[in-house]
């Protein structure tokens, strides 16, 4: 048997030798990175502000499905102060109109008749009047008794109240004082009836037809000032020690672009709707432009009691793909991104639900150009 070399042995072994380094330092081509770790240069890492994650004052926000409706305060429902037939429409849904402006006229025999009873209860208390005249002439002659003067004295102060009466009755009719002075001295009846509005306002409601009969109990229009509408919401009763009267409060409109809108709640019901376990509450909201119309869909924001909780700032979230993040400091010069539930945001802050921990350093400033740094090294391989 041969013997191999010494020569030979001693190459044998450096081949082997060589062979087990290749298997335990695989190439770098075929090398797995994280793709939300990101290393940065120490003049990169200048650009940034980090700082340790800690607690702050947090605020929930709760949001409660609302209508808007007009301002009762401000809205007036005009009918007929007499029964009559509508003879003419002067206005219609959606007019702006002023107190005293005509929106109807109407034909009422009930009117003529109490206008005729007017004028009889005048000329008979202008003939009673120069009765008692006559008769104090007369009293002073010693023509007639007292007795008999304080009868015709009587038949004035009886012809008064009647004449008064049928005043107030024309009164009631939508006569105004002007109109009774007016038949007081023409004699002239006029069966006519005009309705008329009784505050400023837009014509939001029109319950009337050309030649329809009414009655004083009718609502004919409906007439609102919109320059402020209420918000009305109906509060779960676990919340309701959220909301206080007087307090300012904000509300998104769905038909406005789910505009915010600020405003003031003006009313908090003392009472639970037995129903539905909830406490009504109004918000006045201004609304110079009549932009808001009642009937809206809205959604009420009430804040809750602050309280402690983990919050980053604002600066600090990264959003990616409809997701929240933040980049967590690994060791001097890598961070990682990681993912974030997040709540309400309030001032600047945003408190963390789950993703990070009290203490954990974080990017609170220069997230998004770290972000773009991560994305860059990620398409460069």
């Amino acid at each position: 048997m041969k013997y191999a070399s010494p020569l030979l042995l001693s190459l044998v072994l450096a081949a082997a030798l060589t062979a087990c380094g290749h298997k335990e330092t695989p190439p770098a081509a075929g090398a797995q990175t994280d793709p939300n770790l990101v290393a940065v240069q120490p003049d990169f890492l200048k650009r940034l502000k980090i700082a340790p994650a800690g607690e702050g004052s947090a605020v929930d926000t709760l949001r409660v499905p609302a209508r808007v409706s007009a301002d009762e305060r401000h809205i007036a429902r005009i009918g007929a102060a007499v029964t009559g037939r509508v003879a003419q429409i002067h206005a219609g849904l959606g007019q702006k109109v002023k107190a005293g402006e005509v929106l109807a006229t109407l034909h009422s025999t009930e009117l003529s008749a109490a206008q005729l009873a007017y004028l009889k209860a005048l000329s008979q208390e202008n003939l009673q009047r120069r009765a008692v005249e006559r008769a104090k002439l007369l009293f002073a002659s010693d023509v007639i008794s007292a007795a008999e003067l304080q009868r015709r004295e009587s038949e004035l102060a009886q012809a008064q109240a009647e004449l008064q009466a049928s005043h107030d009755q024309l009164s009631i009719l939508g006569m105004t004082e002007s109109t009774i002075r007016t038949l007081s001295a023409n004699g002239n009846v006029r069966s006519l009836s005009d309705v008329s509005a009784t505050i400023d306002g837009q014509v939001i409601e029109r319950k009337i037809t050309q030649g329809q009969v009414v009655q004083p109990a009718d609502a004919l229009f409906t007439v609102a000032d919109l320059s402020h509408v209420w918000v009305v919401a109906e509060v779960p009763e676990q919340q309701a020690d959220l909301v206080t009267v007087g307090e300012e409060t904000e509300a998104e409109i769905a038909a406005l672009g789910d505009r915010r809108i600020a405003g003031q709640l003006i009313f908090v019901a003392d009472t639970v709707n037995p129903s539905t376990r909830t406490v009504t509450v109004r918000m006045d909201v201004p609304n110079p432009d009549h932009s808001i119309k009642p009937g809206m869909l809205a959604t009420v924001l009430i804040k809750s009691k602050p309280r402690r909780q983990l919050v980053i700032p604002s600066a600090a979230i990264v959003r990616d793909e409809n997701r929240d993040y933040v980049f967590v400091q690994k060791d001097a010069q890598r961070f990682v991104l990681r993912k974030v539930t997040l709540g309400e945001e309030n001032n600047g802050t945003v408190p963390v639900v789950e993703g990070i921990k009290k203490g954990e350093n974080i990017v609170i400033d220069g997230a998004f150009h770290l972000n773009n740094e991560r994305r860059r090294k990620e398409l460069e391989g």
